[in-house]
């Protein structure tokens, strides 16, 4: 909040509104990092470029962009600006009226995205959303945010999980995204770089394609910070999907804004197990880069991971320790059960084909409704493979372009969920006033088809 009331400041000669309620859902998180080990906040040093957007000569809506990029890297310390070549906006999600207000200016004066953007989740399922609980203004009112972005020239891609795409970065690409999980991804599993870029920030750096030199741009500011050492974590709880969650919402528990660094897996996790992991890390937490010895691509060895250094603390991740994560994520106390929610982060292709044998044959309980979120372009993949038609065969739905986090889509009588997901467990009793049960994707289904709570504990509790 302190952020957004920042950078709408900065745009007071804009006539921008000051927001009525929460606009933005990230921030820096390592801001103290500057520019070198040893640099100290010094004047921001703008080159000809920056100064010719600053002054208005690449025209009004970049003269926005910039005077908060420049006004943000002072804030921050940096003492200079960097190029970027991507970004992902995660301000496409419509939680009031000054979020609106700002991208409509910006496109008003004509804003245009400088590098190849993809936009996050918006506030409904564009087509879908009379299916639901959401309210026709509020409908309205996302649509028109989804609009103006869409108008910037950002692909449309509305979706948390960017990196499922063909806009997928790589190694060493230095980029500006916004969605906690997403960033977590980009930094840990594919070795791009970029800071957690906050609403409102995250499309000025897409417009003038530049960002303050700070933190996880910098190669110094990637090592680890604390060790987590696997201690007799069976290798069949390691291949488990279920671990990846559990281990993420531990990790952001311990680490909050420091990089962790994960010794002693025995196995190789498969993309959406890693996805659930960061997305559990970056809840529970702000972990917005993490380490995984012999996996991710940063961290070949221990010493590679800390860059040489020693680390500041070392944690035994025994599973003791992982069941008490496990049921922190549990916040139901009973069997009764509302709805099974399966996609944050956004359901892949795998997760698709994963699911489908899964209900193959089967029907949900009428009781309980099945909702799996995800993005457009996985969902027709999954309709192309024939993946999706055991979903709806058994009673399921899709929702694309948003999730239940994202809009009030869920009727009020739906208080009792099951997940498979860290981030829902974790955001789902603050955000819905809903009480959570985290299991398995088999036990969702099972769940689903028993029509109350069924979970399998023998490979937690052996």
């Amino acid at each position: 909040m302190l952020l957004t009331h920042c950078i709408l400041a900065i745009c007071g000669e804009y006539t921008l509104g000051m927001p009525t309620e929460k606009t933005m859902t990230g921030n820096f998180t390592r801001s103290t990092r500057l520019s070198s080990p040893a640099a100290s906040r010094a004047a921001l040093h703008l080159t000809d470029e920056d100064r010719a957007m600053l002054a208005g000569e690449r025209g009004p809506a970049v003269k926005m962009a910039m005077s908060i990029v420049a006004r943000m890297a002072e804030i921050f310390g940096a003492s200079e600006l960097m190029d970027i070549t991507g970004a992902h906006i995660d301000s496409t999600i419509y939680i009031g009226e000054a979020g609106l207000e700002f991208a409509e200016k910006l496109a008003s004066l004509g804003a245009r995205v400088a590098v190849p953007t993809t936009l996050n989740v918006s506030g409904l399922d564009e087509f879908h959303w009379q299916e639901w609980a959401v309210p026709s203004e509020w409908a309205r009112n996302a649509h028109r945010q989804m609009i103006a972005y869409q108008s910037m020239g950002a692909v449309p891609t509305w979706t948390c999980a960017p990196y499922q795409t063909e806009m997928k970065p790589r190694f060493g690409q230095q980029i500006a995204w916004g969605e906690s999980n997403a960033i977590v991804f980009a930094n840990s599993v594919l070795g791009a770089r970029t800071e957690r870029y906050p609403d409102l920030f995250d499309v000025c750096c897409a417009i003038t394609a530049r960002v303050p030199a700070v933190g996880l741009h910098l190669t110094w500011n990637r090592g680890g910070d604390i060790l987590m050492r696997l201690a007799g974590v069976p290798p069949a709880v390691q291949q488990d999907d279920s671990f990846y969650p559990v281990l993420g919402h531990l990790m952001g528990k311990v680490a909050q804004d420091r990089i962790p660094v994960v010794a002693g897996l025995t196995v190789r996790p498969t993309e959406d197990q890693l996805k659930a992991l960061g997305a559990g890390s970056a809840s529970s937490g702000t972990v917005a880069l993490f380490h995984i010895v012999g996996v991710t691509p940063e961290a070949p060895t221990l010493d590679a991971a800390f860059q040489g250094r020693r680390p500041k603390e070392t944690m035994d991740v025994t599973m003791g320790v992982l069941r008490a994560a496990r049921r922190e994520l549990t916040t139901a106390d009973g069997a009764q059960l509302h709805m099974v929610v399966l996609g944050s982060p956004h359901f892949s292709l795998a997760e698709f084909k994963q699911l489908a044998p899964l209900v193959a044959g089967k029907r949900a309980n009428p009781s309980v409704k099945f909702l799996v979120t995800s993005s457009r372009a996985m969902t027709l993949l999954a309709k192309q493979t024939g993946h999706l038609a055991a979903l709806e065969d058994f009673g399921g739905k899709v929702t694309v372009d948003t999730c239940i986090l994202a809009s009030p889509m869920l009727p009020p009588e739906i208080k009792l969920l099951m997940t498979n997901s860290a981030k829902y467990a974790y955001y789902s009793p603050g955000l819905l006033n809903a009480a959570v049960t985290f299991g398995s994707l088999a036990d969702c289904v099972r769940s689903a088809v028993e029509g109350r709570v069924v979970r399998d504990e023998g490979l937690w509790e052996n």
